[in-house]
């Protein structure tokens, strides 16, 4: 079994039924349909991972793998997707924050990689906040890999479920001025899922 070189925890405030992982250099990931497999999703360059929760903490963990690991045990929800990281900087990122105290994802630097979000406890307060401790738990396992398309390991949670079974939404279309690595940016995409009704 492929034991991770380093794991470390912190907690992630997801905001919009999400948190991020971003690279400061450029796009990490052409855009994959959100609701193609309910946990993770690439728009706009930036990796996503959807959260039942609506705003509130998650705990996220970080594990770095030189090889490919076997899946977590006991998680709901398990997908992967691959990126590229043009500066090695690739981070986990409340979507209006500084990043979170997580180690780089490409933490071989600059390439590819794979990675495997597992999730647990959407279910627990979907569309909520998580005002009194925290509800839901993500491990997110990164390889060094070559491209792949994006896989769904493991789907049982219900929040997953609905996701998926939304019918597929038009492509935002943001122009370099509204980029998502600008304050401006994230809040012009904000209205544009506000006015959409999708906050996924």
């Amino acid at each position: 079994m492929n034991q991770p070189d380093r794991a470390h925890t912190a907690l992630v405030f997801a905001q919009y039924h999400l948190f991020q992982i971003t690279d400061p250099e450029g796009a990490l990931s052409e855009d994959v349909d959100p609701n193609h497999n309910g946990l993770v999703s690439a728009v706009g360059g930036n990796i996503e991972v959807l959260t039942g929760i609506h705003t509130g903490n998650v705990e996220v963990t970080v594990e770095l793998h030189a090889q490919r690991p076997d899946p977590g045990a006991d998680w709901e929800e398990i997908a992967e997707i691959s990126c590229h990281s043009p500066s090695g900087d690739m981070l986990v990122t409340p979507l209006m924050d500084d990043p979170a105290d997580l180690p780089s994802l490409a933490f071989q630097g600059p390439g590819s990689y794979r990675l495997r979000l597992h999730a647990t406890g959407r279910d627990r307060a979907v569309d909520g906040t998580s005002k009194d401790g925290v509800v839901e738990a993500y491990l997110i396992q990164s390889w060094p890999a070559a491209h792949q398309d994006a896989l769904l390991v493991k789907a049982t949670d219900g929040y997953g479920s609905q996701v998926r079974a939304r019918p597929a939404n038009d492509t935002i279309v943001i122009d370099r001025e509204d980029s998502l690595d600008t304050q401006a940016g994230r809040e012009r995409d904000i209205l544009r899922r506000s006015y959409r009704d999708d906050y996924s």
